[in-house]
């Protein structure tokens, strides 16, 4: 039985609002009728002046959202659980700490109960080789890697396992399409399976966008990514890209998403930048130095005669302890 108030009917709505105000709504039973009357569940003795009595109320069901609270791990783990994994299309990725590698299972099919929209959950353990591509293991669920990912108004068919992607990155992404001037000409040196060129094309109005990588992977989903999008202005090319600038004309931006080497390519970029052009460059460095991190490429870029100024350097997301990964805005001078 559950303690309630008995509210007259044009009553109850107002009189709701004010044990939520109060704090004393009781959300666990479900308000129900009893003849001319609201029988509202409460967690107090009484309420102002209202008839207080037990009713047979029927519970509140509720689904479980955070997959930590339901997965099957001892005790003493549950503080290693990860808060955040990422979400691509239907799949989850999530990276474990060691202890928790022999629940990975169990871990994942407790995702798979809290995030309905989820198909399967995979096990990222890191990302390998010059290509960038992550290393997956499906712990729960049914398929392959392969999914279609959905951000700002475009679609990405992607297999982490096969590309490297980030979907944290999608802000960023709008960001620079938000940047780009008409009819610029821009070349995106390392574009895995093209999110960057999708979201710029959808958003503003380039001349045309060079979209390169090394991964035959990654080029294949381009072009699948360039036709299900319907994009016109975007070029897939596969190569290495410090050969492939060269042969391109010169560019009025260049995006360098290649956060552990970037800037040892940054020179082959201001070759092929115009005057007034700016590269987005992706970096991973110290939180304490990065301050000194953009003086220090300013005068190393002097030394191969580029003049650069950094408009910009923002923290995009956090790599480790005391290393971040940022985006600095450089125009060439």
């Amino acid at each position: 039985m559950t303690l309630c108030i008995r509210v007259p009917k044009a009553s109850a709505e107002d009189v709701r609002k004010r044990l939520i105000s109060s704090g004393i709504l009781n959300t666990a039973a479900k308000i129900r009728t009893d003849e001319d009357s609201i029988l509202i569940p409460i967690l107090s003795d009484s309420f102002e002046n209202y008839d207080v009595t037990d009713a047979d109320l029927e519970p509140v069901h509720r689904e479980e959202t955070d997959y930590r609270n339901i997965a099957d791990v001892p005790d003493e783990l549950k503080e290693l659980l990860p808060n955040s994994y990422d979400v691509i299309g239907d799949i989850a990725v999530v990276k474990f700490p060691d202890e928790l590698i022999p629940y990975a299972s169990p871990i994942g099919n407790a995702l798979l109960r809290t995030q309905p929209s989820l198909r399967a959950v995979m096990m990222d353990l890191g990302v390998k080789g010059e290509l960038r591509v992550r290393e997956i293991k499906m712990i729960a669920g049914a398929g392959t890697s392969e999914t279609h990912h959905k951000e700002f108004g475009v679609t990405v068919i992607v297999d982490p396992a096969k590309a490297y992607f980030n979907p944290r990155l999608s802000t960023e992404r709008m960001r620079i399409a938000s940047l780009v001037r008409d009819n610029e000409t821009i070349i995106d040196m390392f574009a895995g399976a093209a999110p960057f060129p999708l979201v710029i094309s959808k958003h503003s109005r380039p001349s045309v966008i060079y979209s390169i990588d090394l991964n035959d992977d990654a080029v294949e989903f381009m072009e699948r990514n360039i036709k299900l999008n319907r994009m016109k202005n975007i070029i897939a090319i596969c190569g290495d890209s410090s050969a492939v600038i060269k042969e391109l004309p010169p560019a009025d931006r260049i995006i360098m998403n290649l956060p552990h080497s970037a800037d040892a390519f940054l020179p082959d970029a201001l070759s092929n930048l115009k005057k007034g052009g700016t590269a987005h460059m992706h970096k991973i460095t110290e939180r304490a130095t990065s301050p000194e991190y953009v003086s220090e490429l300013v005068a190393a870029m002097k030394e191969k005669g580029y003049a650069i100024r950094v408009d910009r350097m923002a923290e995009l997301k956090t790599y480790s302890p005391t290393m971040s990964v940022y985006v600095l805005d450089i125009v060439k001078e």
